[in-house]
């Protein structure tokens, strides 16, 4: 360190709590910092999660959308499906795109995907 550092160090060191926290403010203005967000730095070797890939392991069916001949068709699979009344399964199927059913497994889920598109819908898995 320089000489000058020192003697600034040293002269720090005197204040008293209300000078340093005078100081530090007239700091954050005049060179328009903040001190009171802590930055993190991560050091050493990365998590195990950035390492090892995501798996997914629950996925969710979206009913993206339907042809207006396959409508009623569909209404029949959804009720069905999700125990909804008429009135409910119209509604679901006129406001897509909506999830259908969602945490389920992999191979479930690709199951109701095929239910779904022998309907003529459009589905996909998120």
């Amino acid at each position: 360190m320089s000489v000058k550092t020192l003697e600034i160090l040293e002269q720090l060191k005197s204040l008293t709590t209300n000078e340093t926290t005078q100081l530090v403010k007239q700091i954050e203005a005049t060179f328009n910092v903040d001190s009171s967000t802590p930055k993190l730095v991560r050091i050493g070797k990365r998590d195990e999660d950035e390492i090892q890939p995501q798996i997914q392991t629950e996925f969710d069916v979206l009913l993206v959308s339907v042809p207006a001949e396959k409508k009623i068709t569909l209404l029949k699979v959804i009720r069905t499906l999700t125990g909804m009344g008429l009135k409910e399964a119209k509604d679901f199927v006129d406001s897509l795109p909506q999830v259908v059913q969602s945490g389920l497994d992999q191979e479930a889920a690709e199951a109701l995907k095929q239910q779904l598109e022998e309907t003529g819908a459009v589905v996909s898995l998120k």
